[in-house]
């Protein structure tokens, strides 16, 4: 038997001979034949059932896999009490951001100690007091298993404020009017709203909702405060696009942003109560992605047009369509956002992998380009809402340095530190992290992030746990988690592969990962860990890999390509079943999909999909341990890809290792809202992890 079996199989007999604990078994999930044919081929699904959630059978299951989880991970109760204490521990529970100015008020979230959820505050700029608080997240959570905020906007004249919360976990949400004078919420709501803009007339709205079915976001409204005024103004009609809507820096616009996968379209219109038409600034291409402002009486855009790193041009209100160069990159270097200043133009920028920032003239001219200490970081623009301001907010963090806020001079290029995240019991010394470069099987270069405890040497000891995404053009730079020291304490290497079909490396690197190139994404994430054991950083019967949603489908295809390689795996919200989910239109986000991962109603899309589709691929062989996370109200990936994905591979696999589901019964696509309850699921996960690598005791 090998090492890494036997591991396995001593984790196992350990969660089942504690005292007073019989051996449980693993529920059964009924077969009921499915078949769908397509292409001349049958997709026999004997799970299909399970997605009927009205089904008592559904519940029962999903029930019977919760209680067979606990069971078998009764033994590490204890651990996952320790490990929620340490992971508080280094949460400031009293803390609050730095005040970012709209107007003459400056703006704030607040957190109390025992408070799940945060209080929103505003205080005259400049000062600390009088404090108004604005919204109390807390007391409209109650009653409440979940509560997700959506939009949060105050008014030009700062007396009226737009939110919007879901109360499920489903992404639905819902927008509420709050008159801050008189501090009454008032009757007037809509339902399934994903954007919204105040127009200068403070009584006005404009608005995005989403199809109660597909939740695409099809359409655009306005909206009179107090009223039943409500008219339609736009319906987008291809399948593949959404809308969000926006004003533009100076407020003079609404902007309606269309998007796709690959291709944007962009309209406008004047930000009052009139009847003026939506105009396009230039009709949508295929392959074609610009996102712009307004402001100063020009359009200021970010297009891939003949640059595919991206560039940035300007346009009049009267030839919108008609665009001039404004800042054209150096080769290499790409531009992710922008944000206007009456004088200066900031900017984030990319570099191998690495973002920055840079600030230029109205024009384009004169670029500084900003200097960081660490190499390995995450960067982005922070609050700019206010445009007569001298400086540009942007945060910034890395996986040993706590978010920070900074307020960097447009004029100099100085940055002055506005704020640090107090964590508790932390010591940044006592920590390293670094970039890796691993070569994949066609030669192509990948970075990976590692994390561990300083002094740490890869020499073959240390179990690791590898994480990746690679969807979407997702840029997951290399960020600061506070709970993740729990692990690097107990010796666990922790890598991040940027993989392809993220967006780090750029556009082209987004590119060589979705659709029929999609399987580079899979093969990336199967090198990164073989490199990390072949070089040291993880001993071979210790890498534990994980991902979430399409990350979930990343270690979903990687188990099954290289089921050997990988000790256990931890799989949440995983889209996992993707022939079904996507030959089924009626889905949310199918359709819109379809340029991400193909149209399996065309044959050449279905036969490259269902190389990799987890679900179709699992066989009759051993698998590493798994421990896979649904969560009922999901409206991302449903449930039951999760629940049929554990239901198949159970009655397929040959190895006696666990195999788990755990369903949130009480939540969607991001799990639990309150900070305290997604400690406790954190700590469930690493308590998981940690038996898997043989540390329980630890």
């Amino acid at each position: 038997m090998s090492t890494r079996k036997q591991v396995a199989r001593g984790a196992l007999l350990l969660a089942l001979s504690a005292p007073g604990l019989s051996q449980p078994q693993p529920p059964k999930a009924k077969q009921i034949p499915h078949v769908t044919k397509i292409h001349g081929q049958e997709l026999l699904d004997n799970y299909f059932w399970l997605r009927d959630r009205k089904d008592p059978d559904t519940l029962a299951y999903l029930r019977k896999e919760n209680a067979y989880c606990d069971k078998v991970l009764a033994p590490t109760a204890g651990l996952q009490k320790t490990l929620y204490q340490e992971m508080l521990s280094r949460v400031q529970e009293d803390d609050q951001r730095a005040p970012y100015r709209i107007g003459k008020y400056g703006y704030y979230a607040r957190t109390k100690k025992g408070k799940s959820y945060a209080i929103y505050c505003r205080v005259p700029w400049g000062k600390e007091k009088p404090v108004e608080v604005l919204l109390d997240a807390n007391a409209l959570a109650k009653g409440h298993d979940y509560l997700g905020m959506g939009s949060f906007e105050v008014s030009p004249d700062s007396n009226w404020l737009a939110y919007s919360v879901d109360i499920t976990g489903y992404r639905q949400y819902r927008l509420h009017f709050k008159d801050l004078r008189t501090k009454q919420v008032t009757t007037d709501s809509l339902e399934r709203v994903t954007s919204m803009a105040w127009a200068q007339d403070n009584k006005t709205i404009f608005f995005t909702t989403e199809d109660p079915v597909t939740k695409r976001s099809d359409k655009f409204w306005r909206h009179t405060v107090g009223t039943k005024d409500t008219r339609l103004l736009y319906t987008e009609k291809d399948e593949l696009f959404d809308l969000t809507c926006a004003p533009s820096r100076d407020q003079a616009m609404v902007l309606l942003h269309c998007y796709s996968k690959t291709s944007t379209e962009m309209r406008f219109r004047p930000a009052d109560a009139s009847e003026t038409a939506l105009q396009v600034v230039r009709p949508r291409e295929a392959d074609h992605e610009y996102w712009g402002d307004f402001y100063q009486g020009r359009f200021v855009l970010r297009t891939n047009l003949k640059a595919p790193m991206f560039k940035v041009v300007q346009a009049s209100a009267e030839q919108p369509g008609q665009w001039k160069d404004l800042f054209v990159p150096a080769e290499g270097t790409q531009v992710d956002q922008f944000c206007l200043f009456p004088q200066h133009i900031a900017l984030e920028v990319r570099r191998s992998g690495v973002p920055g920032l840079a600030i230029s003239d109205s024009q384009g001219q004169n670029l500084k380009e900003i200097q960081f200490k660490e190499t390995v970081r995450s960067l982005s623009f922070g609050e700019n809402e206010d445009v007569d301001l001298n400086y540009v907010r942007v945060e910034y963090e890395s996986p040993v340095t706590p978010p920070t806020t900074y307020d960097v001079s447009l004029k100099s290029g100085a940055l002055r530190k506005v704020r640090q995240q107090p964590v508790p019991n932390y010591n940044a010394r006592q920590y390293s992290c670094q970039r890796w470069n691993v070569t994949a099987r066609d030669g192509v270069t990948v970075p990976v992030t590692l994390v561990y405890k300083a002094g740490t040497k890869p020499d073959q000891s240390h179990p690791l746990l590898m994480e990746g995404y690679g969807s979407y053009g997702s840029i997951d730079d290399p960020y600061f988690s506070a709970s993740l020291f729990s692990l690097l304490d107990r010796g666990v290497v922790y890598a991040y592969a940027h993989i392809r079909g993220g967006g780090e490396m750029g556009e082209p690197w987004r590119m060589a990962g979705r659709m029929m190139t999609k399987m580079n994404t899979f093969n990336d994430f199967v090198d990164c860990g073989q490199d990390l054991v072949d070089k040291g950083w993880s001993r071979a019967d210790g890498l534990v890999i994980t991902g979430g949603s399409a990350g979930g489908l990343l270690v979903g295809a990687a188990a099954n390509q290289r089921p050997g390689l990988f000790h256990a795996v931890l799989c949440k919200v995983p889209f996992v079943d993707v022939m079904n989910t996507m030959l089924d239109a009626s889905l949310p986000l199918t359709t819109s999909e379809y340029i991400e991962w193909g149209n399996p109603n065309e044959k050449p899309a279905f036969d490259y999909m269902l190389q990799y589709s987890p679900y179709d691929n699992l066989q009759a062989k051993a698998y590493p341990s798994m421990l896979v996370k649904v969560s009922l109200n999901d409206s991302q990936v449903p449930y039951w890809e999760g629940a049929k994905f554990v239901a198949k591979l159970r009655a397929l696999k040959t190895d006696d290792h666990p195999l788990l589901l755990k369903s949130n019964l009480k939540a969607g696509h991001g799990g639990s809202s309150g900070r305290y309850d997604r400690l406790k699921e954190r700590a469930f996960d690493y308590a998981y992890i940690l038996w898997q690598m043989g540390l329980l005791k630890n």
